[in-house]
């Protein structure tokens, strides 16, 4: 039965999250269904994410203020041998947007990525638009790597993206 109260809980608090900056995130994500973001849905997904950690492909956070939830990070597309790499991103709610909150989950993120799942580099790619983006990574870390033309369809187009990464600095050449 805990298991069935926490699923809702987190179906609710995320499907309000999306919902209060529907309008804030739609330049930088795909178009989505109108239910896409509903408890209904939520809940599916949450079962998914489940099943994609339990099965080591994918690793979700999110931070929570007042039990409202102020930002979220994904860890997605694991590869182990010999890669051992994943893919990131995030989303901050509007009103905690500047006030370092995005900076503190995407930090506890990393530290999971790189001391709990032993991975040697995270890919995080942002638009060139995307100012806040890109100060967020090089403040982290993260180097550019390159720059994608038509990368991916956000919004009902195709959006350029600047390549990043961050490497594992426990790694070495020789491992």
């Amino acid at each position: 039965m805990e298991i069935l109260n926490s699923l809702q809980k987190h179906a609710a608090i995320l499907a309000d999250f999306y919902a209060r900056n529907s309008k804030r995130f739609t330049p930088w994500q795909p178009r989505v269904s109108a239910d896409h973001h509903s408890e209904d849905s939520w809940r599916c997904r949450l079962l998914e994410r489940e099943r994609d950690f339990q099965e080591g492909r994918a690793a979700h956070f999110i931070g929570l203020e007042d039990n409202r939830v102020v930002g979220s990070c994904s860890l997605t597309n694991i590869v182990y041998s010999p890669g051992f790499y994943c893919y990131m991103g995030y989303c901050v709610d509007a009103d905690h947007e500047g006030k370092g909150m995005m900076t503190q989950i995407v930090r506890h993120a990393i530290d999971y990525a790189f001391n709990n799942l032993r991975l040697n580099r995270i890919s995080a790619n942002y638009m060139p638009r995307n100012t806040r983006s890109a100060r967020l990574l090089q403040k982290l870390g993260f180097e550019k790597e390159g720059y994608a033309r038509r990368y991916l369809h956000i919004n009902g187009r195709w959006e350029d993206h600047i390549l990043t990464a961050l490497l594992n600095s426990k790694y070495t050449d020789e491992e």
